[in-house]
């Protein structure tokens, strides 16, 4: 019996080792981003099987089956629709300001997917006013509505944006609803589900969250997209949640969430619809492309904007967010204002900071004073000393949660979005940000910058380096992680 259980123990090493080894060439073989690649190899050597065990549930970009297969046979419809957009009167590649066409034309060849003038656009920074707009826009809705959002949270006016849903699904208003299984949990567990579905509305959870299905999709891929489409007339899209801050995560010791909304006209949004359509059919095999836009480009507007949607995730381009926001550093020349939540920069990103405040560029990156997520922050911590060394000014906010994602380059140029400055959202989940050619839209976005930069200390290099040795022992090891937050 004892040679038995000898033989039994030496057979699990065994197989633990030839799991170990199976892993680690599959690691090798994916040609990642060698600081994953590291990341994961470190995860697997120093804990005991569930290092193995946490790379099969989350070390590779697996969309599960079925959706996989969904995205495949959608590429050449949805294909043709985007390459439509070229015929539009509002894709003027002739007017576009040389700092727009390096990203266009990256978008164009990687998306198909064409930058698009003639939009009117809405810079909107307070939550009452984000939702208080969108509940009239609802209320004049007469024909569709699609909202796609990471997290709706009960309570305040979030549940007026309810209501106004379910009086317009009731008045024949074809109401559509896609919400993060995850990030949405709270409202998933409401009574709201119910009623909007007795009234009509589809609402559907997801990228579900289930026990079942951890071998078969990666669970913490999600869903990060916020879009809102009514009558393929107007769009929002930012980085607000479809929560009232005043009720949201008001226990997290962060204060409120600050965010931004932008709400567009013309034919960009029609580029949105598309997006969101894509993220319906691929969670629910229905297709709903929408109508190509109807535009009159006036160029000579002061409110008309040259706009670039760009969308990231599974079934799209492999970091295409991450290279425009890289060309835009690389194009700027006097100034690069940044605010993020989550600040854990790819090493590209990182570099290319530094390099732009050792050329002589004014680098202002602005983040949250306290955060959410204990592991970001101190990640977040263990790149402030090479930045502060090149001259790059970082700024903590004390006005609460900033969740503003935005980038706003020599005061003509912007990014604005949903996408964190961390390898989630460059990276993994799906996300959207507009790159956005105007320089009156711009300087606004640059003002409300500002604002954030007036309520934010300003951090000293010197004054950073004396910060206690565990300190900077807990910055390294959670560095160690970086490539996987």
């Amino acid at each position: 019996m004892e040679q038995f259980y000898q033989a039994l123990a030496l057979a699990g090493v065994l197989l633990y080792w030839l799991a170990v080894a199976a892993v680690t060439l599959r690691i090798v073989f994916k040609r990642r981003v060698v600081g994953v690649s590291l990341a994961w190899l470190m995860i697997i050597y120093i804990i005991p099987i569930g290092g193995v065990i946490a790379y099969l549930l989350f070390g590779e970009l697996n969309l599960g089956k079925k959706r996989a297969e969904r995205a495949r046979e959608m590429f050449q419809p949805f294909g043709v629709w985007f390459r439509s957009l070229n015929d539009c009167p509002g894709h003027q590649p002739q007017a576009m300001s040389t700092r727009a066409r390096p990203i266009s034309e990256l978008c164009e060849n990687r998306l198909g997917i064409p930058a698009l003038s003639g939009n009117t656009l809405s810079l909107q920074n307070s939550p009452k006013q984000i939702l208080r707009s969108l509940v009239e826009d609802i209320h004049q809705a007469q024909e569709t509505i699609q909202l796609e959002f990471y997290i709706w949270h009960p309570g305040g006016l979030a549940d007026e944006v309810a209501t106004a849903l379910i009086m317009a699904a009731k008045r024949g208003v074809s109401v559509r609803l896609l919400l993060d299984s995850a990030g949405s949990m709270r409202f998933f567990r409401s009574y709201w589900p119910k009623l909007m579905r007795q009234a009509g509305i589809e609402v559907v959870e997801a990228l579900a969250v289930s026990p079942f299905r951890m071998f078969l999709r990666r669970l913490d891929l999600r869903q990060h997209r916020k879009i809102i489409v009514i009558d393929n007339r107007i769009a929002y899209t930012g980085s607000m949640n479809l929560v009232d801050p005043e009720y949201f995560k008001t226990d997290a010791g962060v204060g409120q969430w600050i965010d931004v909304m932008v709400r567009v006209t013309g034919p960009a949004v029609a580029v949105l619809n598309g997006i969101q359509a894509w993220d319906w059919e691929v969670e629910t095999g229905q297709r709903f492309l929408p109508p190509l836009p109807q535009c009159t480009p006036n160029l000579a507007k002061s409110d008309s904007d040259m706009i670039q949607v760009i969308p990231s995730g599974p079934g799209m381009p492999d970091e295409i967010i991450h290279q425009a926001l890289l060309l835009s550093i690389y194009q700027a020349r006097r100034s690069i204002v940044i605010t993020t939540p989550y600040f854990i920069p790819s090493e590209h990103l990182h570099h290319a900071l530094i390099s732009a405040s050792q050329r002589g560029i004014s680098v202002h990156i602005v983040i949250p004073d306290k955060n959410d997520s204990i592991m970001v922050e101190w990640a977040s911590r263990s790149f402030f000393t090479e930045l502060l060394s090149a001259g790059v000014h970082i700024h903590r906010f004390h006005g609460g949660l900033l969740h503003t994602k935005s980038v706003v380059i020599d005061d003509s140029h912007c990014l604005i979005g949903t996408v964190n400055l961390d390898m989630r959202s460059l990276r993994l989940n799906f996300e959207v940000t507009l790159t956005i050619d105007n320089p009156a839209f711009t300087h606004q976005l640059g003002q409300l910058q500002q604002d954030y930069i007036q309520d934010s200390s300003y951090m000293k290099l010197r004054e950073w380096e004396k910060r206690p040795v565990i300190q900077k022992l807990l910055e390294q090891f959670f560095y160690m992680f970086s490539p996987l937050l």
